[in-house]
């Protein structure tokens, strides 16, 4: 009797909200909430004093043990703690939410990032680029056909693409679209005189590394070199120039330039060019003319009028002889470093050293003119992931 009794009171009820007139959705939502429901039992129970009613109890909101919930810290906070995450955390806890994920990739965490030796990075690189990194470094890395969409010009201001495999119509994507470059390696690249215009437009280059690159023309480099008029060092030794090459850079290069390195270019530099070089530049430091098989003694009389000079690279300039080496100490007397291997046997080195007791011989193998790592540091090293001075925040760790 009991139970037909409430089946009963149950009918009636329902039977009763739904012949109401309200039937617009959001009247028969809220008429049917919890509150609304509490309010027409309360109503129910004056006029049913002493029967017996069901009604679910309303449920209490559970009270955070921890305090203050994440989702109710301010963005800024949260940039603030997201900035002492390792690149593989950062990127892990991008799908904790859509806000969490949009802060991720906000700007001010991307400021530097370090690349290195990574493999199809592809559309990483791509989203690396979205986020507004001013300093990528990306070294001896594998990277696909790039279809870079955005229109507005990207931040970088330091690139180091060195090494990297990477096709020459994704450096063009890239490239086109920097406007504000300083510092720049692009060393045995395949760059085209696409990307050697879109240089020109970043007038405010400092350090430019084109080592071992090829495929672009001698008018393109001229144009480049007359519009970056800001370039302090520049290295573009090996890029199996011809002599028009050679001749853009000697009378087109920023009078402003303290470090070069112009070697390996064997009958294609010849002495008029360095007179010219001289002249245009006088206020050279660094300068690698190695591997010029036309240059001889006589050019010392050039080297005289540079009165910066601290640091001459002869090496495999061999129509240069041993005997006339002496003599260039008393002729620029304010160098410091000279490197002349492969004129020089080890056993007759002692004895130069000892003629010019101020000057240290064959202490710099390799050039650091222009480039973003030291030579002198092994590939792996934590120092070794140095880009121009500065280690980036974000590095990926293998």
């Amino acid at each position: 009797m009991p139970n037909n009794r409430i089946k009963r009171k149950s009918r009636d009820w329902l039977s009763e909200g739904l012949d109401t007139e309200c039937n617009a959705p959001t009247e028969l939502i809220q008429q049917w909430s919890p509150c609304h429901q509490h309010q027409q039992l309360l109503s129910k129970d004056k006029e049913n004093e002493g029967k017996f009613i069901l009604a679910r109890r309303s449920r209490r909101r559970k009270q955070s043990k921890l305090g203050i919930s994440w989702n109710h810290l301010p963005d800024e906070l949260l940039l603030a703690i997201f900035f002492y995450l390792p690149l593989q955390d950062l990127l892990r806890i991008s799908v904790v939410s859509k806000r969490w994920h949009r802060l991720v990739f906000d700007e001010c965490l991307w400021h530097s990032v370090d690349l290195e030796g990574l493999t199809h990075m592809g559309p990483a690189l791509q989203q690396v680029l979205k986020t507004g990194v001013r300093r990528l470094r990306c070294p001896r890395a594998f990277v696909e056909e790039l279809h870079f969409t955005v229109p507005v010009p990207l931040q970088i201001v330091q690139l180091d693409l060195s090494s990297s495999i990477i096709p020459t119509s994704a450096l063009e994507c890239i490239i086109c679209h920097c406007r504000q470059l300083e510092y720049l390696s692009l060393e045995s690249q395949q760059i085209s005189d696409k990307i050697i215009n879109s240089l020109a437009m970043n007038t405010n280059l400092l350090q430019l590394n084109l080592s071992g690159c090829s495929r672009f023309s001698a008018p393109a480099l001229a144009d480049m070199l007359k519009s970056c008029s800001s370039i302090e060092q520049l290295n573009i030794s090996w890029c199996g120039f011809n002599n028009d090459h050679v001749k853009s850079v000697v009378y087109n290069l920023s009078s402003r330039v303290t470090h070069l390195n112009l070697s390996g270019y064997r009958e294609n530099l010849t002495l008029n060019d360095l007179k010219v070089l001289v002249d245009r530049c006088p206020q050279i430091q660094t300068l690698d003319l190695s591997d010029s098989t036309l240059l001889m003694a006589d050019s010392f009389h050039v080297f005289k009028h540079l009165k910066c000079l601290l640091h001459l690279s002869l090496s495999r300039c061999y129509n240069i002889h041993l005997a006339a080496l002496s003599n260039l100490g008393k002729m620029v007397p304010t160098l410091c470093l000279l490197d002349v291997f492969g004129l020089i046997q080890d056993n007759h080195l002692p004895s130069l050293k000892k003629e010019m007791p101020h000057i240290s011989i064959n202490s710099r193998p390799f050039s650091s003119v222009a480039r973003p790592t030291p030579t002198s540091w092994f590939i792996g090293s934590p120092s070794g992931r140095i880009m121009w001075s500065r280690m980036c925040r974000l590095r990926f760790t293998l």
